[in-house]
């Protein structure tokens, strides 16, 4: 029976997570927009792990969403649960924040034909996004996408849209009935808890060394003029 502790902060939520055994035993949740991960992070993870009864010398191994997301809200994460697992010699699990999204609503009634789309906000109308089929089995690489009717119509299936990415683009969706947007969906280390716990019986953990986040595209970061 294991005991994992998940974090999420690759979106503007950021979100702890205890599991036992595959089950969540206490979570703690930020969702608004001021992006505080970096002062909740520590303080989300003592409560949680207070609300369970538990150190954190006694969790299992960890759990981080590596991205696609946010440059800062990620790094806050993963070094954070990169110092836990080296200082305690713990396993880490790295699992994609699309991934969990699809978590997310895997226990709901899907038809098997369609196609699910989870979203991450790249802002303007640009998302990170990935397919998966109705099972959660991935069925292509995730990659930046531009929002727009010319998407839509390419598609050959029935599809589900999800996630703050496709949130913003509700008005492109009520204009599509042939798209399913399901609204609120967020990458909750609650869903990251079955995925970190088949990792771990499987023993399937990332090098603790080379885990980096998956921004999803390279920064836009400029260098400084030089004055003269």
């Amino acid at each position: 029976m294991a005991t994992i502790l998940a974090v999420g902060t690759a979106t503007p939520l950021c979100s702890v997570a205890i599991g036992r055994d595959g089950e969540c035993i206490a979570v703690r949740e930020d969702k608004s927009e001021k992006l505080n991960h970096a002062e909740k992070i520590n303080l989300f993870t003592a409560e949680a792990l207070a609300e369970a009864g538990l150190g954190l010398k006694d969790v299992d191994a960890f759990a981080v969403g590596i991205g696609p997301g946010s440059y800062t809200g990620l790094r806050i994460g993963v070094s954070a649960v990169k110092g836990w697992s080296y200082a305690l010699e713990k396993p880490i699990i790295g699992i994609s924040t699309l991934r969990i999204l699809v978590q997310a609503i895997v226990d709901r009634s899907i038809e098997k034909n369609t196609v699910l789309w989870p979203m991450i906000d790249a802002r303007r109308m640009e998302v990170f996004t990935q397919p998966f089929r109705s099972d959660g089995e991935i069925l292509g690489p995730s990659a930046p996408l531009i929002l727009d009717r010319d998407w839509i119509d390419r598609q050959q299936a029935p599809i589900i849209v999800f996630g703050d990415g496709a949130d913003k683009a509700a008005e492109l969706w009520s204009n599509a009935p042939e798209v399913t947007h399901l609204s609120g969906i967020l990458p909750s280390a609650r869903s990251m808890i079955a995925l970190a716990e088949k990792r771990y019986r499987a023993q399937e953990f990332d090098d603790l060394a080379y885990l980096v986040p998956e921004y999803g595209k390279v920064a836009n970061v400029k260098k400084p003029q030089q004055r003269g």
